[in-house]
């Protein structure tokens, strides 16, 4: 007995529905590595920074400070090591004494792409202050020229990587997806985290670098 053919509209139908499931799964996927700019979640840091700005508070309040919820609360520099652009290993401690704006990318990641430039522009327009914008590629090592290249034609920035995804682990909480940005003050105390891009050149966002600096 030969089987039943399908109707060309049935199976029209069956197919649309196919592509249907697919692109919802990719949607999820892709949901949760690419995480919109938001706004509001700068301007909740910079209300969580302004907290924490112990020059407006008196000398018996400021271990009050101790106890803000900044998360992580009390988290300091992870222990990832790391490379820069000759490949020699690197800790974030070389960078203590400064502000650092630590940004973790990767060349596949498009919204990691678009808010480069911006943190470009940071970098320049605070470099006198002593901040530090430390771009580190999560590339693996089989697209580190790629990764180098982009990072050139965003001067000032310097060239780091981790191919190794030790930040993956070493940070708390664990990262939620790229790009993320990770605001240490000079003392290599973790102050804030942003999950997603965002415009860092910004008044918003340089709000937020203002009081990084001043802590």
């Amino acid at each position: 007995m030969s089987r039943p053919v399908l109707g060309r509209g049935l199976a029209v139908a069956i197919g649309i529905a196919v592509l249907i499931g697919v692109a919802a799964i990719l949607y999820v996927i892709f949901g949760a590595i690419f995480k919109p700019a938001d706004s509001g979640n700068l301007q909740l840091i910079a209300q969580a920074a302004a907290k924490a700005d112990t020059r407006a508070v008196p000398q018996d309040d400021k271990d009050k400070l101790n106890k803000l919820e900044i998360p992580p609360v009390g988290t300091v520099y992870p222990t990832t090591l790391f490379v820069d652009g000759d490949g020699q290993p690197l800790h974030m401690t070389a960078f203590k004494g400064h502000p650092v704006v630590l940004n973790l990318w990767a060349t596949w990641c498009a919204p990691c792409v678009r808010e480069m430039p911006t943190l470009a522009k940071l970098q320049s327009d605070y470099a006198a202050q002593g901040l530090t914008v430390a771009a580190v590629s999560m590339d693996n090592a089989a697209a580190t020229d790629a990764a180098k290249a982009f990072i050139a034609s965003h001067a000032p920035l310097k060239f780091y990587q981790d191919s190794k995804y030790g930040f993956l682990s070493d940070l708390k909480p664990h990262l939620q997806g790229f790009p993320t940005t990770v605001l240490f003050d000079k003392n290599g105390v973790e102050r804030a985290v942003l999950s997603g891009d965002a415009d860092w050149s910004s008044p918003e966002a340089k709000a937020v670098i203002d009081k990084l600096i001043a802590m």
